[in-house]
């Protein structure tokens, strides 16, 4: 497409969001439904857009940011001074004539600015006020500063990984703010389908607390069925049919046999390994840590015998549930990726064009896309002005009170 107005064919079409969002979180939800047709208006400040802008260094081939492009494709941007009172009523003008309003600005900046949710409802009462923050809006530590980083730390998952010896081990970054915004994502959905039942708007909220507990749901669910905690295990201790292994060309692969006794035979009939397949001490490792050290021992062994893609397609091509551990650069590459149209291309504001990762589920009648890349600050700030009834008398006054910017 040629502009950021979603085609009708889209299932997100006709949805309005307003979207006063920085960094990740509260960005990446609106990107996905943006992805599916929603007209999502970024609003950001005159003296100070979304922070993101400037996160990551530049592309190889170019000066886009993939942090700040990634997050806010398919979107408008509009400059607006929430801090002056012209603002803030030209932002409720905005929000008459729309469906979600997403924010996951510091704690206590919606109040300060007379823009929480009782405040839109009272223009909108049928409004979707979706709240992305760090810890929840309630208990003694709501208003603390929380990052993605922090997020992971909080809600276990950083102890959750590694090995015995190792020091709290992150996700890679952007992890919880990513998990977050899906969620915040779909917690608007289910908002909008109850609107679209009752007519009845509502407060939608996720936190990278919360959200990263329900990512990890079993594993906390551990903790509180049995009242321990379970220990981090290094590669010995784990099943050797749920592990890692070096190949013979540095490369490694993954074997993910959740019920080992059912791949068993499968698995050292394709190895050729009948001394291990008839060992029944070995093969009760589940219940023998020392067997289960032994024979991760042995199979690390065997696959320094081959390189990565001969393992793959042997036990693969075997029917044994295995995958190639991948670097971005090899996942880029990945015939898979490439032929289900995970990664998609599109034309930055620079004219250049990248590519990025697509929407990640995929619809057959109606699939959503990345049709443009991020919005220039303020970029569509007269168009959106001009769509929601305000002329150019009117828009002139905002511009020359410094309440609306003009793009760089």
């Amino acid at each position: 497409m040629s502009d950021n107005k979603a085609s009708t064919t889209l299932p997100l079409a006709g949805l309005k969001v307003l979207e006063c969002g920085v960094f990740q979180q509260a960005p990446a939800a609106t990107a996905l439904l943006a992805d599916f047709g929603a007209d999502v208006v970024k609003v950001e400040g005159p003296g100070s857009p979304d922070p993101g802008r400037g996160i990551l260094p530049p592309s190889l081939t170019g000066d886009a940011s993939p942090y700040f492009e990634s997050l806010n494709r398919n979107k408008r941007s509009i400059s607006l001074d929430l801090k002056k009172p012209a603002g803030r009523e030209t932002l409720l003008q905005l929000v008459k004539d729309c469906d979600v309003f997403v924010q996951n600005l510091r704690h206590g900046v919606m109040q300060e600015l007379d823009l929480t949710y009782q405040a839109l409802k009272a223009v909108n009462p049928r409004i979707i006020y979706a709240s992305g923050n760090g810890y929840g809006s309630k208990g003694p530590h709501a208003s603390w500063a929380a990052m993605d980083l922090l997020g992971q730390a909080r809600a276990g998952t950083m102890m959750a990984q590694g090995s015995p010896d190792m020091e709290p081990m992150a996700g890679i970054g952007g992890m919880a703010d990513q998990i977050g915004a899906v969620y915040l994502a779909f917690g608007i959905m289910v908002a909008l389908r109850h609107r679209d039942a009752t007519g009845e708007g509502q407060e939608v909220e996720g936190s990278l607390l919360g959200t990263q507990l329900a990512m990890q749901t079993f594993n906390v669910s551990v903790t509180l069925f049995s009242g321990g905690v379970a220990p981090r295990r290094s590669r010995a201790q784990a099943s050797p049919f749920w592990n890692v292994f070096k190949c013979g060309d540095g490369r490694w692969i993954s074997i993910a046999g959740a019920q080992s006794e059912r791949w068993w035979e499968l698995m050292f009939r394709t190895l050729e390994r009948p001394d291990i397949l008839n060992d029944s001490r070995l093969r009760a490792f589940l219940r023998d840590p020392d067997a289960a050290r032994e024979l991760v021992g042995l199979m690390d062994a065997i696959f320094l015998g081959r390189s990565q893609e001969e393992w793959v397609n042997l036990l693969g091509g075997a029917g044994l549930p295995v995958a190639p551990v991948q670097d971005y650069g090899q996942v880029a590459e990945d015939p898979q990726v490439i032929a289900n149209g995970y990664l998609e291309s599109f034309t930055a504001s620079n004219g250049r064009t990248y590519r990025t990762v697509g929407p990640g589920i995929q619809l057959t009648a109606t699939p959503g896309s990345v049709r443009t890349g991020a919005p220039e600050w303020g970029q569509h700030t007269e168009e959106v002005l001009l769509e929601h009834g305000l002329t150019w008398d009117q828009i002139g006054a905002l511009a020359e009170g410094g309440v609306i910017g003009q793009s760089n």
